[in-house]
Formats: structure tokens, sequence, C-alpha cells
């Protein structure tokens, strides 16, 4: 699993709820599961501009955690929840007023909508973002304000999803990283459809390492150093999810943003990402469905992006060592600069948005799909193959494990819970196994 390359490091801190809590009655939810709400969205395309790809083949992944707060008693909650909202309701309303006194009157009222805004939106994560909700709303223009955003409400949503399938509570690990900025982890484990869910979002800023930036200057970016520092800000969403059921696929997706200022003051800007579905056993209709909902988001934007990035990722995705791909792919892209900042936001976010209809409908499809021991077997075989690709060739994941003060539990999150490797082992011809072993070894174009 690609994870965001500076994983984070520091300290897990309690997740504060208080801004959770008084979620206002706009976005109905019960005490329950208030962390698993998700976010209204107002999804905006771009034109049909060109797309093209740097040099530079850097691939940056991230991973993050959380801990869940339950109240004693639903009263408890009730009250405390009714007090933070008017309280934050206060708190908002003299922050509007503060601001009114040095804005003209005709900007204030759409300052204070864009404001609102992003405050309603936040009470919908979650957890508080990284970065803190007012230089938020100051910088609400800046495109890293609109990453975090759009990375966390793909992290609540996803959750959101994937919980009301499961039935299950995610544990939500919030944590700091000392050198500049955080994440927030949520985590499904040993739960009823699924074996293990990671959705992590990390935002981190601070000095480039020299060892990081000999990796970038390696694929084709010449850095320039302001006496001797880079400052840089990654930000993503990343995740995998390993069902229990052999028939129920796994999927990861990861949608990043990486920032470079140089010497002269010039940003140096990507995007990254991908979606891809690593089935047991191969259906093809699931592979149909979960293709043309990702070729759609793409099309939407520039209709040959998806072949390219659809290619990209079966090559990404190869286990060279068994002449194997890890599964029946998706699309993949890194490096995405161009037309414009605001063109490939677009498209990132739309390809994000397109994670819960690709993968939701597969999960619900299969969930009292019948298995035997057998088949749980082979689950197992494929999964250590999972485990080989990301220890092996993942470049995040092998950034991450070399660099000293990384947080492991982020990193090695996509790990499934459970694999198996058994010595020569070789489905024998005509069986369901061989079929999707063939898959593996020659990719198909799905969408078509």
């Amino acid at each position: 699993m690609s994870s965001l390359l500076f994983a984070g490091v520091g300290r897990t801190v309690p997740s504060k709820v208080k801004l959770l809590l008084s979620f206002s009655s706009r976005c109905a939810i019960s005490n329950s599961d208030f962390l698993n709400y998700p976010l209204k969205t107002l999804v905006l395309q771009s034109p049909n501009a060109g797309f093209k790809l740097s040099n530079v083949r850097y691939k940056s992944n991230t991973t993050v955690g959380r801990s869940a707060t339950e109240s004693n008693g639903k009263k408890v909650r009730l009250v405390a929840g009714a007090a933070l909202v008017a309280g934050l309701v206060a708190g908002l309303s003299h922050f509007q007023r503060a601001e009114m006194k040095s804005t003209v009157a005709v900007h204030s009222e759409t300052g204070k909508k864009d404001a609102d805004d992003i405050l309603e939106k936040c009470t919908c994560f979650m957890s508080e973002p990284v970065t803190d909700i007012q230089v938020l709303q100051k910088n609400k223009e800046e495109m890293r304000t609109k990453m975090e955003m759009m990375i966390l409400q793909t992290q609540a949503e996803f959750c959101k999803a994937v919980a009301e399938v499961d039935g299950g509570t995610f544990q939500v690990d919030r944590w700091d990283r000392k050198e500049g900025g955080g994440g927030i982890s949520c985590v499904l484990q040993d739960s009823n459809i699924f074996e293990k869910a990671g959705v992590n979002v990390s935002v981190v800023f601070g000095q480039l390492s020299e060892e990081a930036a000999q990796q970038i200057r390696s694929r084709g970016k010449s850095l320039k150093r302001k006496d001797g520092k880079l400052p840089f800000c990654a930000m993503g969403v990343s995740s995998v999810i390993h069902p229990k059921n052999p028939h129920i696929p796994t999927i990861h997706f990861n949608y990043r943003y990486f920032e470079i200022e140089e010497a002269d003051g010039s940003k140096l800007w990507w995007f990254g990402g991908g979606t891809d579905l690593t089935p047991t056993y191969l259906n093809k209709e699931d592979a149909v469905h979960f293709h043309k909902t990702l070729k759609d988001a793409c099309d939407k934007h520039d209709r040959k992006l998806y072949p390219e990035f659809k290619k990209w990722c079966d090559n990404y995705f190869f286990i060279k060592h068994r002449g194997e791909r890890r599964g029946v792919g998706g699309i993949f892209f890194d490096d995405l600069d161009s037309p414009t900042k605001e063109d490939v936001f677009d498209f990132v976010r739309s390809c994000a948005k397109a994670v819960v209809p690709c993968y939701i409908p597969i999960v619900k499809k299969h969930l009292n799909d019948s298995f035997t021991s057998e088949e749980k077997q082979w689950q197992q075989l494929r999964r250590g193959r999972y485990v080989e690709f990301n220890l092996v060739y993942d470049r995040g994941t092998k950034f991450g494990l070399v660099t000293p003060g990384s947080r492991i539990e982020s990193i090695l999150m996509s790990l499934p819970l459970t694999a198996r490797w058994e010595y020569m082992h070789e489905p024998p011809k005509g069986t369901k196994e061989a079929e999707m072993l063939q898959v593996l070894r020659n990719p198909k174009d799905w969408a078509q």
C-alpha cells in the first residue's frame, strides 16, 4: 500500500471530541455513530483540459491512527453535546464579530459564510482536522486547506459506509508529529465482516531530509535548498480493507498532495493516488463494475486518463519475483502537476468520491456468500502475496521502515491480520484458484 512518505513521527494523543459532539441539527446523527457520519460535498467538475505528468516517479503513501472516546450514558452525552453546541456557537459568533471589525462590510457576509462552511464540515469528520480550524478558515483558498478538507471528508464518508455494512465501531487514533503536523488513523479490526479495515489521514510538514530529497532528485526533480533547507508539506488519505469472507475482495486507495518550497520561494507541487481491487476469487461482474466506476470518474475530466492510469496500475502493483499482479488493478498515477493545480485537484476529488460506489456494492453483494475451509486457505495464500508486495516493492513502506522515528503502526496498518505461505504451492488446472492466477498473470481490460 502506498502510504505518505512521511507517515509521521510522534506521540498518539487522545482524540478531541468537543468539536464532534457539537454537531448541529443540520447533520442529523445519533450520539452512537457521530464518528462515522459522512460529509455533504459539492463536487466541481473541471473542463476537459489536458493532463500531463512530470518526469518524476516519486511515490508517497500515507497512513494514520485514533482513539475512540465514549460517554458514560446517553443523558450525559445529550447534555454535554447541547452545552458544547451552545459554547461553539457563542465562540463562532464572537469570532465573526471580531472579523467584521477589520473587514469591509460588503465582503463580511461572504467571509462569514465560508468560515461557517468549513466549521460545519469539520463537525462531520472522524476527528478535528490536523491543522487548526481558524488557520483553515483564514487560508480557505489555499490548496493545503482544500486538500486537507477533502481527505478528511473522504475518510469520514468511507468509514461511515464501512461501519454501516459491518456494524462495528472504528477505533480512532489521533497522533502528533513533533517535526510538524500529525494524523488520524481509523481502524476496525477483527470485526463482523472485516478482518482489518484501516482508513488513515496524515498532514505533515517541516524540512525535507537529505535522503528524501535525493530520492526526489533521482526521479528528475531539481531541488534548490535555501540555507540548507527545503520546507515541505505532504498530506493524503490512504486505506486498505481486508474482509473475512474470501468472496469479498480487498480494496486499497490512496490520494495525496506534496508541496516543496525552493530557494527562490517558488513551490514545486504534485498529486498522486489511485484505487485498486484485490479479489481472492475472480468475479467478472465485480471487476467490470469496479473499473467502470473508476473510468466514469476519470472520463469527467479527460477520456485519455483511465487507459493510461489503468495500465500504470497494472505495472505498479506487479510482484516481480512471482510474475503476478497483486489484484485486478484499477487506476494509479503519480507526479500529476498539470494543466493547473485546481484542475488536478478536481480530478483527484472525483476519484476519491468514486471509492464508496466502486466498492461497497460489491461488499453487499457477497455478504452472505458461503465459503469452505479450502477457500479460506486460498485467501490466506493470496494475503501472503499482498504482504510480499508491500514489504518488498512498495516505495512508501520501504522508505518508512528505514527512516528513523517513523510511525511504524501507521506504515504497517496496510498488512492483513492473517496470512499464509506454503512451499511450492500451485493450484490444480481447471479450478477457480487457477482461473484467478491466470488473470493475475495476464491483466484484462475490464471497462470495455
